[in-house]
Formats: C-alpha cells, sequence, structure tokens
C-alpha cells in the first residue's frame, strides 16, 4: 500500500521515522526470539547472558568464541583464558538452567532436553517480551499521532491530511503488531514441540 504521509511534504519525515522505529522493534524482538532457549543449541541461547569483565559487562561473544557443534552442546573458547572462570559463572547464574564446564582453556554447555515445565516458562517469558515490543510499537504509534495533531494545530496540515496521517499511523502499528504476533505463535510452536 502506497503511504499516503509521504505525499503530504509536512508528514514525509515522519513517516520515514515511524517506519524505522517500528522496524527496530521488530528487529529486537527478532533478536529476542532468537536467545530464547529451545531443546537445540544455538550460539544465540548466550546472547542475553553478560560477563562482569574489569568493571564492565560485556556480552559473551565479544570475549570468546561461541560455536554449537552439536544439537545438544555450546563451546565457549575465550580469547584470553583469563576469563573462562568469569564466563562459566555468568552462564550458571544465568538462570537459564546451563551447567557449563571447563577445562581450562575450553567451556562446554550441555544443554538439556526441555521439561514440559521448562517449555511452558520459555512461553510465558516470550508472551512478556512479546507484550513489551507491543507496547513499543504503540507508543510509536502515540508519538507519531502527537506530531501529527501538533502539524495540524500549528496549520501545516489540513484537516483531512491530519485525518489521513492518524489512519495510515494506525495501520503501520496494526501491521507490525500483526509480524509481532506472526513471529511470537512461531517460536511458541517451535518450543512447545517435543
Amino acid at each position: 500500500m502506497a503511504s499516503q504521509m509521504a505525499n503530504i511534504p509536512a508528514l514525509k519525515d515522519l513517516q520515514v521515522q515511524l517506519t524505522n522505529k517500528m522496524k527496530k522493534s521488530i528487529e529486537d524482538f527478532r533478536a529476542n526470539l532468537l536467545s530464547l532457549r529451545t531443546g537445540r543449541a544455538s550460539v544465540h541461547m548466550l546472547d542475553n547472558i553478560r560477563v562482569d569483565y574489569y568493571g564492565s559487562e560485556m556480552p559473551i561473544n565479544q570475549l570468546a568464541q561461541v560455536s554449537a557443534p552439536e544439537a545438544n552442546q555450546i563451546v565457549v573458547q575465550p580469547f584470553d583464558v583469563g576469563v573462562v572462570g568469569l564466563i562459566e559463572k555468568a552462564i550458571r547464574t544465568s538462570g537459564q538452567g546451563f551447567n557449563p564446564m571447563h577445562d581450562g582453556k575450553v567451556i562446554r554447555v550441555p544443554v538439556p532436553p526441555m521439561t514440559e515445565e521448562r517449555r511452558r516458562d520459555a512461553v510465558k517469558q516470550l508472551s512478556g517480551i512479546l507484550e513489551d515490543h507491543k507496547t513499543s510499537v504503540r507508543n510509536i504509534r502515540r508519538d507519531g499521532n502527537d506530531t501529527i495533531k501538533k502539524a495540524a494545530k500549528d496549520k501545516l496540515i489540513s484537516v483531512d491530511d491530519e485525518k489521513r496521517g492518524m489512519e495510515e499511523t494506525q495501520q503501520m502499528t496494526d501491521a507490525q503488531i500483526k509480524t509481532l504476533e506472526e513471529m511470537f505463535k512461531v517460536k511458541e510452536k517451535e518450543l512447545m514441540t517435543v
């Protein structure tokens, strides 16, 4: 569908901004989906775990090479062997149910099959993440509508343009929320499949 806002000079930039912000929200949700634990090992399972490295919180993938050579194991090979213990502790205390082991150089993280209860918890966690992102998209819509109302109040656009702009903002919001929900359903199915 062609954008009506793009044809209104005062709203052209707003349409681009709203689209970009909503896409960022979708991409952030996609990143969250990748890091959520399923029954199969994935290097992204460790993406949200931070390691306290010399006073700053660092993601594991900046301190080590992470690979998943098998369906039930993640291998973490730190660039500096001095951080092996720190990375192991961060993984162990992450709340994801991992029990890492190391030989002084390499950390092996067995990925046990998920229990039914763990699957339900993961879906519940994912549902919360979904709601946060839907709220984010709605807040972007609200900010867009405020900008449109201000443009109408300042006589930069007509009343009809204001109405069209707000309708388009709502359509963009509905489309992005639908995309989020579809992504959620796919991941939920993946999580609940044994």
